[in-house]
């Protein structure tokens, strides 16, 4: 193992405690904007907190970007005493976090940035192929080209119980609301792997239970091009038994090594709301 890179992703990687301390992850936290305070995603602010004030207030709040300073106190710590770093960042399309970190590592030694393309777990499979390539001993810069080749892999989306969070937050109409809500229409979200952007892909009609168990079957059926080394299964707080309900679908499709299991923080939950839920994985074609 190379004890001298560091590896470090936005905390929109939603990777979890637990996951951050095996591959021995540090993380640099977006912000969150909410009334006239700002918070730090997963570090004073948690997912359950603003859907408690959603609740009492029906306020949401607004996600900032790491600024171009913040990154370049954070590495400088690190490049002072020597160590080469290796960051992922949320993707392009979704957020300025990439731009002011690229610029950031131009000002220090050894700063290599990698753009996820990707939100959430996405990131975090790259991330983890980065930590793969550190304890390998393979070099910063070899790491970097790599996991960078890499976004194409990756496959994510995820499915909303409800539009309520994005149309209060500006990213769908009261029509498009209405009519789902009406419909007992749920959407599947899709990660564009070129630039992070979502789209909505699939809609599935009828519970939320039905529409999970047909959202893995139409992700995971029918394709010998998946990597059975481990999927993310992420949800933005949702009951275990639907956790249960969706990790037995998946393990009756594919036999993958890990099924990992994480929640999702600030930044992703104030945007999709409670209930959702997504399978990421990767595939070895883009």
């Amino acid at each position: 193992m190379n004890e001298k890179i560091i590896l470090s992703a936005d905390s929109t990687c939603d990777l979890g405690e637990e996951l951050k301390e095996r591959y021995s992850v540090n993380c640099s936290p977006l912000h969150v904007i909410l009334g006239d305070d700002s918070y730090l995603d997963g570090v004073d602010l948690t997912a359950d907190r603003i859907y408690e004030i959603y609740s009492e207030k029906k306020i949401l709040p607004k996600t900032a970007a790491i600024n171009v300073a913040e990154y370049y106190d954070y590495f400088r710590k690190w490049t002072e005493q020597g160590y080469e770093i290796v960051h992922i960042t949320i993707g392009h399309g979704l957020s300025a976090c990439n731009s002011n970190c690229q610029i950031a590592a131009k000002e220090l030694p050894g700063v290599y940035v990698i753009d996820s393309c990707n939100l959430s777990t996405g990131s975090g499979h790259l991330v983890i192929q980065a930590a793969e390539r550190i304890a390998a001993g393979m070099p910063a810069q070899q790491i970097a080209d790599e996991v960078q080749a890499m976004t194409g892999f990756v496959q994510a989306s995820f499915v909303l119980d409800t539009l309520e969070f994005l149309y209060k937050g500006g990213r769908c109409s009261a029509l498009q609301m209405l009519g789902a809500n009406m419909l007992q229409l749920k959407p599947c979200i899709e990660v564009n792997n070129n630039d992070g952007t979502m789209g909505v892909g699939k809609k599935y009609r009828g519970s939320l239970d039905k529409a999970l168990v047909q959202y893995v079957h139409d992700q995971l059926s029918d394709r010998n091009d998946i990597r059975n080394d481990r999927i993310f299964l992420t949800h933005a707080g949702i009951s275990e038994q639907r956790i249960e309900l969706v990790r037995s679908e998946i393990v009756k499709l594919k036999a993958f090594k890990e099924i990992l299991v994480t929640r999702a923080g600030c930044t992703i939950s104030s945007h999709c709301g409670p209930n959702t839920l997504g399978i990421l994985f990767m595939t070895n074609n883009p």
